[in-house]
């Protein structure tokens, strides 16, 4: 797998970025890429907001928005895989050119602002997946032109309660205007309030309790950290992912793109990221997951996230530069540093750093 994307490389690269995204995802579909073999070990097995992951290594949200390949893509040695962004109502999203390769910094920027197809047609493909072939999250966020944001979060959640095995509430994409106005503190307890109340009557309606966890971005101020891990333990909210892209742009950046608005995402948002995760598990102290996303395209940057508090990692970029076969090699390589130092399992090693 490793030698086949080095050859295909750079040949897809010659593709816009969405173009290539589209024809990757038609491929999975189609069954034309071969499925990761098993490694099922038991150091990497996570018990965790109430579900067993046969490993810590997620795709994060926006690589299949629409929940088309949710089953390719466990198929792919995912130990979860996180579906949309999705929104009440389907929405085109920002105009294209609207994703950028940075190749000198490994990174990308986007800013493709929620383009799915709604809530209606991505509940018609989530349903159908296999439940035994792994665990998938939905990723849910509020339409562009939404007059009220707490209604399409509530809206979504419903939604998608039957079908996902967690929920994410992303308020932290840079690509949608005011939406991080979402992390501030006093709209952040009215959001958190309604999803509460919400997910109680979803658990009478469908006798099932399922996690609901929140994305923040990785800008944020030390006050406004402590803020949302007050919210969020008081509102019983289940973990956070952290982070999302950033707005900032590092002076190391070399790329012709580095100055293109959007979020930055991949190896340059990994500090920024894992500083960021490293706070919030202060703050929480161990009470809820953390889930560590931001720059990760190895095992060594795996394992730091880990130890800065995370039992759960996701990634996304790492794919565009290595394809899927550095989920194999984050898996193997993540069991050999936890063997190492000691560790039977992931979760003695949260937090250690």
């Amino acid at each position: 797998m490793t030698d086949c994307f080095s050859l295909l490389r750079p040949f897809i690269h010659r593709l816009p970025p969405e173009t290539a995204h589209t024809a990757g995802l038609w491929a999975l579909r189609q069954g034309l890429l071969p499925s990761a073999p098993p490694l099922l070990l038991p150091s990497l097995r996570v018990d965790a907001l109430g579900l067993t992951f046969a490993n810590p290594i997620g795709l994060a949200a926006g690589f299949d928005k629409n929940a088309v390949a949710v089953d390719a893509l466990l198929g792919q040695g995912f130990g979860f895989v996180e579906a949309g962004t999705v929104t009440p109502k389907s929405q085109a999203g920002n105009p294209r050119p609207r994703i950028f390769r940075l190749p000198e910094d490994e990174a990308v920027i986007n800013r493709l602002g929620f383009n799915n197809d709604g809530l209606a047609r991505f509940i018609e493909h989530f349903s159908q997946r296999d439940k035994t072939k792994g665990i998938a999250g939905a990723n849910i966020g509020k339409n562009k032109d939404s007059v009220d944001a707490n209604a399409d979060y509530v809206t979504g959640l419903q939604a998608v309660y039957p079908h996902a095995d967690y929920v994410t509430v992303n308020i932290s994409s840079p690509n949608t205007p005011n939406l991080r106005d979402l992390q501030q503190r006093e709209k952040l307890v009215q959001l958190l309030a309604a999803l509460s109340l919400a997910r109680q009557e979803c658990v009478r309606t469908h006798a099932r309790h399922i996690p609901i966890l929140l994305k923040v971005a990785p800008d944020l101020s030390g006050q406004e950290m402590e803020d949302i891990a007050e919210a969020v333990l008081a509102h019983g909210i289940d973990g956070l992912i952290v982070s999302n892209t950033t707005i900032t742009r590092p002076e190391h950046l070399k790329s012709r793109h580095r100055f293109e608005v959007g979020g930055l995402s991949g190896a340059p948002l990994f500090t920024l990221s894992t500083e960021c995760l490293k706070r919030f598990y202060r703050l929480t102290g161990g009470k809820i997951i953390l889930v560590g996303a931001g720059g990760i395209s190895s095992a060594e940057q795996a394992y730091a996230k880990v130890r800065a508090g995370a039992t759960l990692v996701q990634l996304y970029t790492a794919l565009a530069y290595q394809g899927f076969s550095a989920v194999a090699h984050i898996r193997s390589g993540l069991a050999k540093l936890l063997e190492k130092d000691g560790f039977s399992r992931v979760q003695e090693a949260v937090g250690t750093s």
